[in-house]
């Protein structure tokens, strides 16, 4: 840097060829005395030592030189003022640099100090150097520190020591030296300085490399122009980008000073692809395990690949992507992929294989499988071209033999479906900006403990989350939003599902899910879901209602509490299993749904809350809770709240166990429902026998298997109304539907008596 070059500052004053007028023997302030016509000064042309130059006796204490030009001073800039001289005769005198600070105003600073060290003069002809540097700040080599207030000076210099001697001073010599500071008052290393060209053609990676290895903790500055840089690179110092660079797609840049979406975009010139290289550097930066958007929009047109853009397909460190918003941007690359193909399905060799498949190799991993006997959900998980078989995310239920098969792969956002491992890869504060063009995000094929935090979902083309592995392992989905594309449709027609899960643990809290086909298609046990709002109506009066929770095996193991769950249903069936009949497994049991709001609106009255559907024969209850939830329906009456599917087979309900149902409330609900059933039976007229009906209150309509207690509530009397004090036999089970208890006296009585039955056996 200096400022007499770069912005044209006049600092050095006039030669004294150019007359001694131009030099003061006082402070060189207008109306000061100048040199000329003064006894024993002088100019000499002819010096051999300094050509043309000042001859000057010394006749006073402290003989002072100052040039009457003013030299203009900033802080940012330090000065060097230079003298040679040299004695010719008499006394030897001490020479020193001198200068009149003056301010704005022309006032003097009287408070900095104006003269440097002295330096004696010890023989004739010998040429002497006297230097001094002015500048603003304190800095090492600084002989005299001005501070800010001085704005300008007359430099010159002191002649002190004796007088009578005659000395001659070559031209005094001004230079801007900021450059001598550089490093420390920029704290700037730029790359061109290393090597660094930026043409766009020449590999300036070492360049680069050098000014991180020279800058210690200094800030490398990339100035305008295109640096190409051929492999890795990690910047460990601060790092600004003016200029861009160009990185090969299998290399990645690391910045581990800088690791924001900012410092990205400006060093790829473009948003998307600053995003994209971040997010690459995200999986091999052990400095940083977040990278923030600082609150940014990024565009994009196409899904990113995430296993493909980092080069790995198996990561298990925490990582976090949060804190700004996707947005998908029209193009063809969103477009879903659809194909057909011809399959085997062996379910006794293979439950989750597709063998002979024909075209395998077009069929691409992640791919929604459909087609007769297929239940909801099942993606490709796997396929081998050479052996032509396709390994599934789930058995099919129904699909044993050779058929047709379609597959559609949906475009995601994010997709890590190349993963075959990714674990506690976490995404907080992501707004998945989908705008029915494009789906959220497709999980790996295999993982655990991912986690969705405060995101939302906000109309996703065909799915929000997808599992078509087991990367949904105790995954977590926590305080999310999920905004259907499909809102002002009837809800049967629409066909977008908010996520699905394959595997176990799976947290779902305190989302909201507005207007999907389904909430989430669960398989896997040992699941929480709490304190949701999914609501899944439409404007239609008796409008059709479709599931929110779809559970696809029996054992689920599994407890839904403190949901608000708005004109949708749990289905609770088994369309996962290859073989869906009862085979000595674990039945449906497991499931807990405690203290849920359940509402609907402008539904018909075969509408049901609770939906229980077997997908093959033999199954039965086998463990099952609902209790504390409230019922009501706006607009309408339903019949009551439960019901068998039977679409595909029902319950053997002579085999149910551990059911209980109690506590819950109903509003515009016409038969309520409980287990154990608390029955008053009145019999007005003697019999042996009285028959106790409660098939109206016996949930999904079993039968009684055990009577807990037959109390009478009043006298029972005979036919002579003699008070009997007797107790009854009683007999469950009784009935065309098992759903009947026949209380036998051993004689013909009537009266009132209370009967608490049970439609299970405890285990």
């Amino acid at each position: 840097m200096n400022k007499a070059i770069t912005e044209g500052l006049a600092l050095m004053p006039l030669p004294f060829a150019a007359g001694l007028a131009n030099w003061s023997s006082a402070n060189g302030r207008p109306g000061d005395a100048s040199y000329t016509g003064v006894a024993g000064a002088a100019l000499v042309g002819n010096d051999q030592d300094f050509g043309g130059c000042f001859e000057l006796m010394k006749t006073t204490a402290t003989q002072r030189i100052r040039a009457f030009a003013q030299t203009p001073l900033r802080p940012d800039m330090y000065l060097r003022v230079t003298v040679r001289i040299k004695a010719v005769s008499g006394n030897l005198p001490a020479v020193r640099i001198a200068a009149w600070a003056g301010t704005a105003a022309g006032a003097n600073v009287g408070s900095v100090a104006q003269t440097a060290t002295a330096v004696g003069l010890s023989s004739y002809g010998e040429v002497v150097t006297v230097q001094a540097i002015i500048g603003a700040g304190n800095r090492p080599g600084v002989d005299l520190v001005w501070g800010h207030l001085p704005v300008f000076a007359h430099f010159g210099l002191d002649l002190t020591g004796p007088n009578g001697g005659t000395v001659r001073i070559d031209d005094i010599v001004i230079e801007d030296v900021t450059s001598f500071w550089l490093r420390d008052l920029t704290d700037v290393v730029d790359v061109r300085d290393h090597g660094a060209l930026g043409d766009g053609v020449a590999n300036d990676m070492a360049a680069f490399q050098r000014a991180d290895a020279a800058a210690g903790g200094r800030t490398i500055l990339v100035p305008t122009g295109v640096y190409p840089i051929q492999g890795n690179l990690t910047v460990s110092s601060p790092i600004r980008f003016v200029g861009t660079v160009r990185v090969p797609a299998a290399n990645r840049l690391v910045l581990t000073r800088n690791f924001d979406l900012e410092s990205y975009s400006r060093a790829f010139g473009d948003d998307t692809e600053g995003f994209r290289r971040a997010l690459q550097a995200l999986f091999y930066f052990n400095d940083h395990v977040t990278f923030d958007l600082s609150g940014r929009r990024v565009d994009l047109a196409a899904p990113v690949d995430v296993s493909l853009l980092s080069g790995q397909t198996s990561f298990a460190n925490r990582r976090v992507l949060r804190n700004g918003s996707l947005n998908a941007v029209s193009s063809t690359a969103w477009n879903s992929e659809s194909f057909t193909s011809v399959g085997t399905y062996t379910p006794s060799t293979h439950h989750t294989r597709l063998t002979s498949v024909t075209n395998v190799a077009n069929i691409p991993i992640g791919a929604l499988v459909e087609g007769a006997g297929v239940g909801r959900e099942v993606y490709v998980r796997s396929k081998n071209v050479g052996a032509g078989w396709i390994e599934l995310s789930e058995p099919l239920f129904a699909a044993a033999g050779t058929r047709t098969y379609s597959f559609r792969r949906f475009k995601y956002m994010l997709d890590f479906g190349g993963f075959s491992l990714l674990n506690r890869f976490e995404i907080h504060d992501i707004e998945f900006n989908c705008l029915g063009i494009a789906s959220g995000v497709m999980m790996p094929a295999a993982g655990s403990v991912n986690r969705f935090e405060n995101c939302t979902f906000n109309r996703p083309k065909d799915r929000g989350i997808s599992s078509s592995g087991t990367g949904c392992q105790g995954m977590h989905v926590d305080y999310c939003q999920f905004l259907s594309d499909e809102q002002s449709l009837p809800a049967q027609n629409r066909t977008t599902i908010a996520m699905n899960v394959n595997a176990n643990d799976v947290k779902l809290r305190n989302n909201r899910v507005v207007r999907f086909r389904h909430f989430a298609v669960m398989n896997g046990t040992s699941h929480m879901i709490q304190s949701n709002h999914f609501f899944q109506g439409d404007d239609m009066a008796a409008g059709v209602r479709l599931a929110g929770i779809v559970f696809t095996q029996t054992n689920v193991a599994t407890v839904v509490t403190g949901n608000y769950i708005d004109n949708c249903f749990i289905e609770w069936g088994n369309e996962h299993d290859a073989a869906p009949e009862f085979n000595n497994e674990f039945s449906f049991g497991g499931l807990n749904i405690v203290g849920n709001i359940f509402i609907a609106s402008d539904v018909s009255s075969a509408f049901r809350w609770v939906v229980v559907k077997p997908y093959g024969p033999g199954h039965f209850l086998n463990g099952f809770c609902m209790e504390n939830n409230m019922f009501r329906v706006f607009n309408a009456t339903i019949d009551r709240v439960d019901r068998v599917d039977t679409t595909h087979s029902t319950l053997d309900f002579t085999r149910s166990r551990d059911v209980r149902v109690s506590a819950n409330t109903y509003n515009q609900v016409a038969q309520s429902i409980s287990n154990p059933v608390v029955v008053q039976h009145v019999q007005n007229t003697n019999a042996d026998t009285w028959t106790v009906d409660a098939s109206a209150f016996i949930p999904f309509g079993g039968r009684i298997r055990m009577v807990e207690a037959a109390q009478p509530e009043t006298s029972v009397s005979n036919a002579a109304n003699v008070q009997r004090y007797i107790s009854p036999i009683a007999v469950p089970g009784q009935g065309p539907g098992g759903n009947q208890v026949q209380l036998r006296w051993g004689e013909a009585v009537k009266g009132r008596a209370v009967v608490t039955m049970r439609m299970d056996l405890p285990t």
